[in-house]
């Protein structure tokens, strides 16, 4: 049976991916990666799905390693701290209502936090204190040690990279830059320009631990 596109009391349609998943709303974009909230047709369980810009993957062959190394990345990273990802491919597709289709999509599905960006609370919420500045550190501190453990670095650490929970617990996402080949050694230009280190901008070669 074609599952339905409405959603609530609205009768609103919404795209359908993959005939399984109804995207409710974007989360962000960049220039490699569109975000959404998508809602499993079946069981209500929330996602973020991650749809990976054509643009992007085709520019040079560096872009699907990144992408098969992000994905490799997050499948060897369970932490309480960071985002999990529930499964991935090359063949997505979406559904509009309209009833047009736009195939062969590279996606990645991820686990969805509720509270958004730190960024964002941080903007909304100004001076959180000491004790709530601790409480961040923590789990920062934490989660960083057991990725540097893993032979992980991240390469683009900012509020807008982690997302809150609706405890206020912390959960690293975006690991597009992240990488665990010669670490101690890196010479790649990776992350953004207004977090970035001084020896990365000058083009050294650095230590991503």
């Amino acid at each position: 049976m074609e599952p339905s596109h409405s959603s609530g009391s609205s009768g609103k349609k919404h795209p359908i991916f993959n005939n399984e998943w109804e995207i409710l709303s974007s989360l962000g974009e960049g220039n490699t990666s569109k975000v959404y909230k998508a809602k499993n047709i079946k069981t209500g369980d929330l996602v973020a799905l991650k749809l990976l810009r054509e643009e992007f993957l085709t520019r040079d062959s560096s872009s699907i390693k990144s992408v098969e190394q992000e994905i490799q990345i997050l499948q060897g990273l369970k932490h309480e701290n960071i985002v999990n990802i529930i499964g991935y491919g090359s063949d997505g597709y979406v559904k509009k209502p309209s009833g047009r289709e736009i195939n062969n999509l590279v996606y990645i599905l991820l686990e969805f936090v509720s509270g958004g960006l730190l960024f964002d609370v941080c903007q909304s919420l100004g001076n959180m204190g000491e004790t709530t500045g601790r409480f961040f550190l923590q789990q920062m501190l934490d989660v960083l040690d057991y990725m540097h453990g893993k032979g992980v670095v991240h390469r683009d650490l900012k509020l807008e990279n982690i997302l809150v929970d609706e405890k206020m617990n912390l959960k690293v996402a975006d690991f597009g830059f992240a990488t665990f080949r010669k670490v101690h050694s890196l010479k790649s230009y990776r992350g953004t320009m207004t977090y970035m280190a001084p020896e990365i901008k000058e083009g050294k070669v650095y230590d991503g631990m």
